[in-house]
């Protein structure tokens, strides 16, 4: 197993690096670095400019604008943008919704969706979680009957990021309630937000922002040409669609920005008179989470190798998203213990990014992030995963 770059492979993060450091707008960075909030402007923005170099959808086949990377190119291209500080794409469409089209959409599905996706033309999001139906996403009751050429749709979605943006939803729903496994009357759904009967309510967040919604569907009608894959296959296209989630979980990258920031934070604020990272008990935090973010990164050149070798990760993937979101919490807990006192209150960030800006954003992050352990099947789900399908237990 080699676990290091290839001269080629390494010459290509070189080029990857060297585009960003030209083309990433500073004032896109400035915002992702010190952690102010992104506007859809800067969202679709960073998407385009990516767009315009053909560089947006790496893992989509050529024909349908892919680049033709290797997987280790694109975990590199990935990895360079996080710690590049760009902002961070939509994932609905381009990393969950196209490959599921891909795999299983028809003919037409693809001409009509790929192209927008791929040129940021609409934004989605992802319908799935329920009020009683989160971890336990079978047993969901948003129903979908069948009557002439449409389905008609009734039920609820919560948790559901971006919903007041997005132009289209990607929902699991159920079209057969009679059934005895639940999995089985499922049914997978592509859904235009502007259609009559849909209503999107926000669910404030505890730092006050609006990222996440609840949306209802009152007799909202859907042409049976949106549905993806056969009637009651929806699980099989929901599992599909987790895997590619999880793989894009880890983001080591980003973690390693993260982790740079906050040895240099930490070297600013005072502690006793010395430097808050000659503080032993603070850095035998820091030192820990850098050692588990470097194992991290081992793990995922493990996979990459498997990849290359032309098997595809199981169960096992699920490693990736456990420990790449509890690296990704602990940085941001660590920051805040970096701030001390003035980094404790929520508080707002009004763009112009002086210090006490930047203060201010730790809290609201610190809360925001707890979502990354419960979001793409809670961690706990995923250890029985790995226990059942991985270990056999």
């Amino acid at each position: 197993m080699d676990l290091d770059y290839s001269p080629d492979e390494r010459s290509f993060r070189d080029h990857v690096r060297g585009w960003l450091h030209d083309h990433l707008p500073a004032a896109m960075r400035d915002k992702v670095v010190r952690y102010a909030p992104l506007d859809r402007d800067d969202l679709l923005g960073w998407h385009r400019i990516l767009a315009d170099q053909g560089w947006i959808a790496p893992s989509w086949p050529r024909e349908w604008g892919g680049t033709g990377w290797s997987v280790v190119q694109r975990y590199i291209f990935e990895e360079e943008c996080g710690y590049a500080g760009a902002p961070p794409l939509i994932p609905f469409g381009l990393a969950m919704c196209a490959p599921v089209l891909l795999e299983f959409g028809s003919d037409a599905q693809r001409r009509r969706f790929l192209p927008r996706i791929y040129r940021g033309d609409d934004i989605w999001c992802q319908g799935y979680s329920e009020p009683g139906s989160g971890s336990d996403l079978a047993s969901l009751r948003t129903s979908a009957v069948r009557r002439g050429e449409h389905y008609v749709v009734n039920g609820q979605k919560t948790w559901t990021t971006i919903a007041h943006l997005a132009d289209w939803t990607f929902c699991l729903v159920r079209t057969d309630a009679a059934i005895e496994r639940k999995r089985d009357g499922i049914s997978f759904l592509l859904i235009d937000m502007k259609t009559p009967g849909i209503t999107v309510r926000p669910l404030p967040l505890m730092d006050g922002r609006h990222e996440v919604n609840e949306v209802f569907f009152d007799d909202v009608e859907v042409p049976l040409e949106n549905r993806v894959h056969d009637e009651g296959k929806g699980w099989t296209v929901a599992k599909y669609l987790l895997g590619h989630e999880r793989m894009n979980t880890a983001r080591i990258g980003t973690s390693r920005r993260e982790l740079g920031r906050l040895k240099a934070f930490a070297a600013e604020q005072r502690k006793n008179g010395k430097p808050l990272i000659e503080d032993p008990r603070f850095r035998d935090k820091l030192s820990r989470v850098e050692i588990e973010l470097m194992a991290l990164a081992i793990t995922n050149l493990r996979f990459l190798d498997q990849l290359n070798g032309g098997r595809t990760p199981g169960a096992e993937v699920s490693l990736l998203k456990i420990k790449g979101t509890e690296i990704q919490q602990a940085l941001t807990e660590l920051m805040l213990e970096a701030g001390g006192p003035l980094a404790q209150v929520l508080g707002p960030v009004d763009g112009t990014m002086p210090d006490d800006d930047f203060l201010a954003a730790l809290a609201p992050r610190y809360c925001n992030m707890r979502k990354t352990t419960i979001y793409a099947g809670s961690n706990e789900i995923q250890r029985n995963i790995i226990a059942r399908h991985a270990l056999g237990l």
